[in-house]
């Protein structure tokens, strides 16, 4: 079990990256260092897809990590195959690749999907798997994972919206059936769950890395601060890929940074070809990056395929370009406050820069706390 470490401030990398943008925040001295996530599982794809980069064993999928580490990646997004290639569902499958993930690579930080479920090993519990129980099984896994990803606010997750008949062409996706499994595709996040599910995470000392589709669920996580459920750093994902999420423009990125505080950690997520151009935003921005096969397949030509190291090793090279540094493992879990948790929810809002609860009389939807 990971300690649990409680600051009273943010530390200085968090102020560095204020979100009020003010005169010179393009230029990298005002920047963070740039955290690249490597999202190298590819769990929407089959191995045949990709077999040159997708791995399928153990020691391939532990391999991936190092690789990933070595190219400039601080975060692992990490989902676990099965030796048959399909996702695992077992527990113990995910204990092992972070166990091993943790002994080849000690300083990545390693940040398990949320969105997978668990299915009990034993057969008698096997129809359990999609209940709300078991996903908090996240909050089980042994080493401890530093962050899992949480999904607020019940939501269409159609991946397929943005990619063109040509991204799948020759892949698994071009079958029917599977296409139309994608589209169809919803993530359940309801109030209660999500409430739950923060809790236990942060008992465990794992950090809730929020999925965050457009203003709506950002203002959900806003409230689960302030309401006092999750005390810790905020550190999430602005998710644009469509399909019932948010848009990957420029206009829709601004208006979500609007209402972001100055102590949040920010990566942005696209999918198809629209992750190089939506991480070049995030670079300029002073935003943080996610890359990977999980996320896209292809090269911006689509001439070829690209793995995510050379997706990472992309990332790199034009975050040199423009004069921000890649952080180290280190500088990422300073910025990210791995570990990092407060006593109450007035220390979580001064945190992350949030203004503070009203004091005393009428508390409105605030009267609804833990």
């Amino acid at each position: 079990m990971w300690a649990i470490v409680r600051f009273k401030r943010t530390p200085f990398f968090n102020r560095k990256n204020a979100m009020n943008f003010l005169d010179g925040h393009l230029f990298p001295e005002n920047q963070q260092p740039l955290i690249i996530t490597a999202a190298p599982y590819a769990p929407g794809w089959q191995p045949s897809d990709f077999p040159e980069d997708i791995p399928v064993t153990m020691e391939d999928q532990i391999q991936k990590a190092v690789d990933c580490y070595n190219a400039g990646a601080t975060v692992l997004h990490l989902h676990v195959r099965e030796l048959d290639g399909k996702g695992s569902k077992r527990l113990s499958k995910f204990n092992e690749l972070i166990a091993g993930v943790r002994k080849a690579v000690p300083e990545m930080i390693i940040q398990v999907g949320g969105s997978i479920s668990f299915a009990p090993e034993s057969e008698g519990a096997a129809a359990k798997w999609l209940s709300d129980d078991t996903r908090h099984m996240l909050a089980e896994l042994d080493p401890t994972p530093d962050q899992v990803t949480v999904t607020v606010n019940t939501s269409q997750m159609n991946v397929t919206d943005h990619a063109e008949d040509a991204d799948f062409v020759g892949t698994s996706r071009a079958n029917q059936t599977l296409f139309n499994t994608y589209k169809d595709m919803t993530v359940p996040a309801a109030p209660l769950w999500v409430e739950e599910h923060v809790r236990r995470l942060t008992a465990a000392g794992i950090q809730s890395a929020f999925q965050c589709y457009n203003t709506n669920s950002f203002e959900s996580v806003e409230r689960l601060i302030r309401r006092g459920f999750y005390k810790g750093p905020l550190v999430m994902n602005w998710v644009a890929i469509g399909g019932g999420m948010d848009t990957p423009n420029v206009y829709s990125l601004g208006n979500f940074m609007r209402g972001i505080p100055d102590g949040a950690v920010v990566t942005v997520e696209s999918n198809v070809r629209n992750v190089l151009p939506v991480n070049m935003m995030g670079i300029a921005m002073g935003l943080h990056v996610r890359c990977g096969t999980e996320d896209v397949i292809w090269n911006q030509q689509r001439s070829a395929k690209m793995s995510t190291v050379a997706q990472i090793e992309q990332l790199v090279r034009i975050s040199q370009e423009f004069g921000r540094p890649i952080a180290t493992a280190k500088e990422a879990r300073e910025i990210c406050r791995i570990g990092v948790f407060y006593d109450t929810a007035d220390e979580a809002l001064a945190a992350n820069g949030f203004a503070p609860n009203r004091n005393g009389g009428t508390q409105g939807f605030l009267r609804k706390t833990q």
